[in-house]
């Protein structure tokens, strides 16, 4: 996790011209607030590490009342490892600046935001009692099912087949060649 965010920093301008170039496509770089950027096998199991660690510390530190705490599954929820890995990585960033400002912005706006959509997405399900299947997955199936996709599909040409070129556009077009 060090060697991503330290690649991260010289990309980001705190590194010289050769070492910028030495990285390669910035766009490439493995970022930890978006595991799915994570595809080196060490790095990924560091990240789950340390998302392991920080929910522990959530937990401890932040959980007074239980629907706050996140659950013991929360690895098999995908949401939650996307929103995790973003307020890690904002409680990190917001503890190296030199004044408590982004702190005070974590604390306000990103924890609390976290917490909202933990409680709205997981509701009742995942309680003390375990994980719950996911409850969409019907839903989903349908959505990707191949009726559906032709459908929308279908849809899809028939908006596109309701615009109509602009007058002249192709009188300039053949007079431009």
């Amino acid at each position: 996790m060090e060697h991503a965010y330290a690649e991260l920093d010289l990309a980001g301008g705190g590194g010289t011209l050769q070492q910028r170039n030495a990285l390669g496509d910035p766009r490439l770089l493995a970022r930890p607030w978006d595991p799915a950027t994570c595809v080196d096998p060490q790095l990924r199991a560091e990240l789950w590490q340390w998302l392991e660690q920080v929910v522990a510390w959530l937990n401890h530190e932040y959980a007074w009342d239980a629907d706050a705490m996140i659950p013991t599954c929360w690895p098999r929820h995908p949401h939650l490892v996307h929103d995790l890995a973003v307020i890690a990585d904002l409680r990190r960033r917001s503890g190296l600046a030199l004044t408590a400002d982004a702190l005070e912005e974590w604390h306000r706006y990103a924890l609390p935001s976290f917490v909202d959509r933990m409680r709205q997405r997981l509701r009742q399900h995942c309680q003390d009692g375990g994980h719950q299947p996911w409850p969409a997955q019907g839903r989903h199936t349908r959505h990707q099912s191949e009726d559906s996709r032709q459908d929308r599909a279908t849809t899809y040409g028939a908006d596109i087949g309701t615009f109509v070129e602009p007058r002249g556009t192709a009188n300039v077009s053949a007079s431009a060649g």
